[in-house]
């Protein structure tokens, strides 16, 4: 199982990430596909927008940004941005444990790299029930 946790501009840590390792994991074999590696990096708002501005030329704060680095078409091999600011503001106001957004942006990028997008009406259905459908799983 590789999955690492990183920090850039942020102090948090999960403090125990066996449990998540072996959950993305399994939902990773569940669609089909075999891990090789998966890099989650924790960082601020500010380093995420910078992020977005530079490769994605969006002018956007945003929770996650995803990068695909797989060769192979069943192998999931990436880079998982995620905004930990962000993350406490969206549980604030939607009034939900930090741990639970936290769970859904992290599952979000992982359904990225298995190929589920998020831009038309019908993409964020099907990707909301996927997030809902793993988060029960936890």
């Amino acid at each position: 199982m590789e999955i690492h946790f990183f920090q850039e501009d942020t102090e948090f840590k999960l403090s125990n990430p066996e449990p998540t390792q072996t959950w993305i994991n399994k939902i990773i074999e569940n669609e089909g596909y075999k891990l090789q590696e998966l890099n989650f990096i924790f960082c601020s708002d500010d380093y995420l927008y910078d992020m977005n501005m530079e490769y994605l030329d969006h002018d956007t704060l945003t929770d996650i940004i995803t990068f695909d680095n797989s060769e192979d078409a069943e192998m999931i091999e990436g880079d998982i941005f995620v905004s930990i600011d962000r993350i406490k503001d969206n549980a604030d106001s939607m009034n939900i444990p930090f741990e639970t957004e936290l769970h859904r942006v992290l599952i979000h990028g992982v359904f990225h790299l298995l190929g589920y997008g998020d831009k038309t009406e019908e993409e964020k259905t099907i990707m909301r029930s996927k997030e809902d459908e793993s988060l029960t799983s936890l």
